[in-house]
């Protein structure tokens, strides 16, 4: 979708005949798109690769708030191949977060040709802020999670003795990273659909009481946990953004529009 985005005195047909690539044919557009794909194919593995030989200190830090609350520290396994399909899992998750960037990079130059030449400029900014917000929210996921495991054995009773398989604690892990990395790429919706034309600053302000509602509802649903310390820690954040949202569509988005 193209950003609406017409400067004084400049008809927006003009814009539209310097976009770039704006003759490409279906057949151009799948191999394009065949192209983007092969490319973060390519990255998935080559992180993947790493992940694997990272393998190790990885687990050893996921695996410290399950060492805070048990004396044993260790994981039981109970199936002979789930040591090698763990390995595998945690290879996985690290080798997205490492193609990250090279997946959000090949997704924006894949819609670039349908954008103006003046809104081109953004795919930096977008996939770098997009990139670093994501990894933020993974790691105060992480941070949270001690505090959030604590809980759900303190709510369970002293005659519990927790020993997890490591399937289940990892999915339990990633989930929440996932989620709260997920959560953290709000404003870069809420910015894209300012600028898109969708939403308006003042539509957003008005709607800011529902907003914190929806939001510690939607929180809620998506933290897999279910802990009052996640749902706070997540929320509050996704309430900030909404602000800073707001803020930006009023004096960042609305001063080039005007201009």
């Amino acid at each position: 979708m193209a950003l609406r985005s017409k400067r004084a005195g400049q008809p927006e047909v003009d814009q539209r005949a310097a976009v770039d690539d704006s003759g490409m044919t279906l057949v151009e557009h799948l191999t394009e798109l065949r192209t983007r794909l092969v490319k973060v194919v390519i990255a998935l593995a080559i992180g993947g690769v790493i992940g694997f030989m990272l393998y190790e200190p990885v687990l050893d830090v996921l695996q410290r708030p399950y060492c805070a609350i048990s004396e044993q520290c260790d994981f039981v396994v109970t199936d002979p191949l789930e040591s090698f399909s763990i390995r595998l899992k945690v290879s996985a998750y690290v080798g997205l977060l490492i193609a990250l960037p090279v997946v959000l990079w090949q997704l924006w130059r894949f819609i670039t040709p349908g954008l103006y030449p003046n809104e081109k400029r953004y795919a930096v900014p977008f996939v770098a802020s997009s990139v670093v917000l994501f990894f933020l929210g993974s790691g105060l996921a992480l941070w949270t999670f001690p505090n959030a495991l604590e809980f759900l054995v303190e709510i369970g009773g002293d005659n519990l003795q927790p020993l997890y398989s490591p399937g289940k604690y990892l999915s339990l892990v990633t989930f929440m990273m996932l989620a709260f990395g997920a959560g953290f790429e709000f404003p870069i919706v809420l910015v894209f659909l300012q600028m898109a034309g969708a939403l308006t600053w003042q539509r957003l302000a008005s709607w800011r009481r529902w907003a914190v509602v929806v939001i510690f509802v939607v929180v809620s649903v998506i933290t897999p946990s279910g802990d009052p310390f996640t749902l706070v820690a997540l929320a509050l954040p996704m309430c900030l953004f909404y602000e800073v949202s707001i803020l930006i569509g009023r004096f960042v988005i609305k001063r080039e529009v005007d201009a």
